[in-house]
C-alpha cells in the first residue's frame, strides 16, 4: 500500500489545512494601557514582555487621573499579528490593568515624541545647525558659545531625520522621551 501524498495546507478545504489564519509579517503596533497607579504595575507589564522575549521599542508612563489613581502606559512593540494578539490578551489578564487598546488597529491616532539634541560646532556648522533646526521647527532651549540644545517634537521619523542631519554638524548627544499616542475623534 502506498503512502498518501498530501501536501500540508494546500487547500482551505483540506482536512489537513495547517495554515495559520495570521500573517508572518512583523508589524509595529502602539498599545495604550490604562492601569491602576500603584507600585509594581509597570514591573508586571514589562516583566510580561521580558519573560516571553518580546521587544519594547518605546515606553512612556505617566499618571493621567490623579483622583482616580490611574496611569497610562504607551508601548510601541513589533511582532506578527498573532504575537500582538497574544501580548494584548496577556496584558489584559493582569489584575490592575483596566483597558488595553491597540491604537494601530483601532483607527487613526496621533503619535508624537520629544527629543533633545546637543549639537556642538563653530562657524558654518553652527549656522547650518540653526538653519536646519528652523526648517524642522526645533526650539533652541539652551545655547553656549560652542553648542546648542535643540528641542524637537514630532513623529519618530521626524526625530530620526533630524538626528541624521545633525550628525555631520557635530551631534554630541540625543535624549528621547519615547512615543506618546492618542486616538483621534471620539
Amino acid at each position: 500500500m502506498s503512502a498518501l501524498k498530501i501536501k500540508k495546507g494546500t487547500s482551505s478545504k483540506s482536512a489537513y489545512n495547517l495554515r495559520s489564519g495570521y500573517s508572518d509579517v512583523v508589524e509595529r503596533h502602539t498599545l495604550a494601557i490604562l492601569v491602576e497607579n500603584e507600585p509594581g504595575v509597570l514591573a508586571r507589564v514589562i516583566g510580561l514582555f521580558a519573560g516571553r522575549g518580546y521587544n519594547i521599542e518605546s515606553l512612556t508612563v505617566a499618571e493621567t487621573d490623579h483622583a482616580g489613581h490611574l496611569s497610562r502606559i504607551t508601548i510601541v512593540t513589533s511582532g506578527t499579528p498573532q504575537v500582538i494578539e497574544q501580548i494584548k490578551a496577556q496584558i489584559g489578564r493582569i489584575v490592575p490593568v483596566h483597558d488595553v487598546h491597540d491604537l494601530t488597529v483601532e483607527g487613526a491616532s496621533v503619535e508624537r515624541e520629544l527629543a533633545l539634541f546637543k549639537v556642538a560646532g563653530k562657524g558654518d556648522a553652527r549656522i547650518e545647525a540653526v538653519r536646519l533646526a528652523d526648517i524642522f521647527r526645533a526650539n533652541v532651549v539652551d545655547s553656549t558659545l560652542e553648542s546648542f540644545v535643540f528641542e524637537v517634537v514630532g513623529t519618530t521619523e521626524k526625530i530620526d531625520a533630524f538626528a541624521e542631519l545633525m550628525r555631520p554638524l557635530g551631534l554630541v548627544e540625543v535624549v528621547r522621551t519615547g512615543v506618546t499616542a492618542l486616538a483621534r475623534g471620539n
